[in-house]
C-alpha cells in the first residue's frame, strides 16, 4: 500500500519537513533536482548503448528547461545546471514575471548568473530533444493562459523526451483535470508521494511514466499532518501494488465448502442473464464456498448448463407482485442462507424490481453489494436509501451515479474522489465509483484509487466480474472495504493478466472472470 496525496497534504509535508525537523528548503530541491537528472542521464546512458552497435553515437541530447517562478520552477533550474554539468547541452527559460518568483528560485537564477549561465525570457525558436517542464507544480488553481499556454503549446508541438517536474503543467494537483491546457510528460518524477492528480484521469495519463523521487522527506512529516487537528478524512488516499494481494486469507486445510462462505446473487431477467453468470462465475473463482443465483425462471436452464456448480433458486415476476407477504418470506429465507448478497445485474427495469430491492435492503443483515439495476431502481425511488446500512456496497459507473446524485456525468468526472466521498459519507457506506483509475470511498473517509487495470476492460460484463470478485473477497473472510478495495485491485490485474493473452481488443469478460486464479496464485 501507498500513500498518495494531495496539493495541500503535500504542502503541510514540505512545510513540516523544512520547519519541524530543520531541513533547508534549498536541499530538498537540489536533492529533488539531483533525482530529476538522474532519471535523464541514465536514459541518456541506455539510449547511447543500443545505438553504439550500429555506428557512432550522436552527442548528448539538447535540452530545454522551461521554468517558472515558483519552486517548481527552481526544481527545473537547478536539473539544468546538474544536466550541464553532466555534459548535456542546455538552454533555459523563465516564465513569468521576476517579481513573482520565489526566494528559493531567485536563489537558482544567481547560482545560474554566478556559473556564466544565460536564462532567455523568450521560448526559442529552435527544436529541442529534451525538455524540463518546471512551470507549474501542484499548487495550480487556475486555468493556464496568455504566455503560459502558448508556452504549453510549443513543448507539446516538440518532438521531444518531456520530463515533468513532480506534476504535468496544467494539470490539477488534486483532481488530476486539465486546467485549460496542460502539457503531456513522458516521464513525471514527483517527490515524496505521488499526488492524486497524476493518480486519477486525466492526470494520469497526462503524466507518462510516474516516479516518485525519495528526496529527504521522513516519514513522521506525513505522520504529522495526518494528525493534525483540522486534517480532514479522506485526505490522504491510498493506493494498492501485488503485495496487499497478501491480504487475501489463506484457505485452511481442514475446511469444506462451507468454511469459504455463500454468496447470494440476485440478478437477470426474462432471457437476460449473462450478468448473473459473470458474477457468479466471478465469486467461484476468488474462492467462494457455495454461489446461488435468485433470478427469474425462464434463466434456470441456460444458468444450469452453463455453471452448473451454481444453486438456482427461481421466481416469477407475478409472484412478487401479487403476492407480496409471501414473496417476503422467501426472501427472508434466502437471506438467513447468505453469507453476503449481490443485487442488482442485469434485473432490468420492470416495475418488480422497486420491491424485489426494498424487500432485499430490508431482510439483508449482511452485506449487500448494489450494482447496475439494483441502483438504477434506487434512483428512480430514492426513498429505497433509507435502507442503506453500514454493511452496503454500491459500485456505480459514472451514468448511475449521475442518475444516484443528479449531477452530470462531467461534474462527476471533474470531481471523482470528492463525489464518491460524499456519497458515501452521506449514507454511511462504501462506494466504489467505477472509471478508468476506479475510487473506493469508505464510510469513514477513506479513500482508495485504483492503479491496475486497462482499456481491454471497458467491455460489456466487466462491472458484474468486479461485483462477483468483490463477493467472493467477503465471503472467504474479508471486511466489506477492504474487500472493495483489493476487490478492485484484482479486478484490474487480471485485467492486465487476460489482456496479455488476449490482446487489448478481443478480451471477453468471461475471460477476465477466468484470470482471477491465477492472478491470486502469485501470492
Amino acid at each position: 500500500m501507498e500513500y498518495l496525496v494531495t496539493s495541500a497534504e503535500m504542502k503541510r509535508c514540505d512545510g513540516n519537513t523544512i520547519e519541524h525537523f530543520g531541513m533547508p528548503s534549498m536541499v530538498l530541491m537540489e536533492r529533488a533536482a539531483l533525482a530529476c537528472a538522474e532519471e535523464l542521464i541514465a536514459r541518456d546512458k541506455k539510449l547511447k548503448e543500443a545505438m553504439r552497435p550500429f555506428g557512432p553515437v550522436p552527442p548528448a541530447n539538447r535540452t530545454l528547461v522551461a521554468a517558472g517562478t515558483g519552486n517548481n520552477g527552481g526544481d527545473g533550474l537547478a536539473i539544468g545546471r546538474l544536466l550541464s554539468q553532466a555534459g548535456f547541452p542546455v538552454d533555459f527559460v523563465r516564465l513569468g514575471k521576476e517579481e513573482k518568483c520565489s526566494a528559493e528560485t531567485a536563489a537558482q537564477l544567481k547560482i545560474l548568473e554566478n556559473y556564466g549561465y544565460r536564462v532567455m525570457r523568450k521560448l526559442p525558436e529552435r527544436e529541442y530533444d529534451i525538455i524540463i517542464d518546471s512551470i507549474f507544480g501542484i499548487g495550480l488553481t487556475r486555468p493556464v493562459e496568455g504566455s503560459f499556454a502558448e508556452a504549453v503549446e510549443y513543448i507539446n508541438a516538440q518532438d521531444a523526451y518531456v520530463l515533468s517536474v513532480d506534476i504535468p503543467s496544467g494539470i490539477h494537483g488534486d483532481t488530476g483535470t486539465v486546467m485549460g491546457i496542460a502539457l503531456r510528460a513522458d516521464l513525471t518524477v514527483t517527490f515524496g508521494w505521488e499526488k492524486t492528480g497524476t493518480a486519477l484521469y486525466p492526470g494520469r495519463e497526462y503524466a507518462g511514466r510516474v516516479e516518485v523521487a525519495d528526496i529527504g522527506f521522513p516519514g513522521q512529516a506525513l505522520d504529522a499532518v495526518k494528525e493534525a487537528e483540522g486534517t480532514a478524512a479522506g485526505d490522504f488516499a491510498v493506493t494498492y501494488g501485488d503485495d496487499d494481494l497478501k491480504r487475501i486469507p489463506r484457505r485452511p486445510a481442514y475446511s469444506n465448502k462451507g468454511t469459504f462462505g455463500k454468496v447470494l446473487i440476485v440478478a437477470g431477467s426474462r432471457n437476460m442473464c449473462g450478468a448473473a453468470y459473470l458474477s457468479a462465475l466471478s465469486a467461484y473463482r476468488t474462492g467462494a464456498g457455495l454461489v446461488k443465483l435468485l433470478t427469474v425462471e425462464e434463466n434456470r436452464q441456460i444458468l444450469q448448463e452453463r455453471l452448473p456448480e451454481a444453486i438456482i433458486a427461481t421466481y416469477t415476476p407475478d409472484q412478487l407482485m401479487e403476492g407480496r407477504d409471501e414473496f417476503r418470506k422467501m426472501i427472508e429465507a434466502q437471506m438467513e442462507w447468505a453469507d453476503v448478497v449481490v443485487l442488482g445485474p442485469g434485473l432490468g427495469n420492470g416495475p418488480y424490481v422497486e420491491y424485489l430491492v426494498e424487500d432485499i435492503l430490508t431482510s439483508a443483515f449482511v452485506p449487500v453489494i448494489i450494482d447496475a439495476d439494483g441502483l438504477n431502481a434506487i434512483a428512480g425511488h430514492p426513498y429505497l436509501t433509507s435502507y442503506y446500512t453500514e454493511n452496503i456496497i454500491v459500485t456505480p459507473h459514472l451514468g448511475e451515479m449521475a442518475r444516484l446524485t443528479g449531477e452530470s456525468v462531467d461534474q462527476i468526472k471533474e470531481n471523482l474522489a470528492a463525489t464518491a466521498l460524499e456519497y458515501a459519507g452521506r449514507y454511511g457506506l462504501t462506494c466504489v465509483l467505477k472509471d478508468a483509475a476506479t475510487v473506493t470511498a469508505g464510510r469513514d473517509g477513506n479513500l482508495y484509487i485504483n492503479s491496475s487495470g486497462n482499456s481491454a476492460m471497458a467491455k460489456a460484463g466487466s462491472g458484474d466480474v468486479l461485483t462477483g470478485i468483490i463477493a467472493g473477497l467477503i465471503a472467504i473472510g474479508m471486511e466489506e472495504e477492504e474487500a472493495a478495495c483489493l476487490g478492485v485491485y484484482l479486478h484490474g490485474r487480471a485485467g492486465d493478466a487476460a489482456a496479455s493473452k488476449s490482446g487489448a481488443h478481443s478480451l471477453l469478460a468471461s475471460e477476465l472472470a477466468d484470470a482471477v486464479g491465477s492472478v491470486m496464485t502469485m501470492v
